[in-house]
């Protein structure tokens, strides 16, 4: 099993994830208002209070070049 840190994960696709968090929002509540940086913010904080900072993860998931 390999390990990644997945909040430097998120971190590193902060932009494209946020932009999908915002997206499921929106398609999930229609018309819902609110703020996408805070609701990220939110959303990692809650990450680092579910997760470890190193999770493990299968093989078959990480390809490392």
């Amino acid at each position: 099993m390999a390990k990644v840190n997945i909040e430097e994960i998120i971190d590193h696709l902060s932009s494209e994830m946020r932009r999908s968090l915002k997206d499921s929002v929106n398609s999930v509540l229609p018309g819902a208002t609110f703020d996408d940086r805070e609701l990220f913010r939110r959303f990692k904080r809650e990450v680092r209070r579910k997760c470890s900072t190193w999770e493990r993860v299968p093989d078959r998931y990480v390809d490392s070049e």
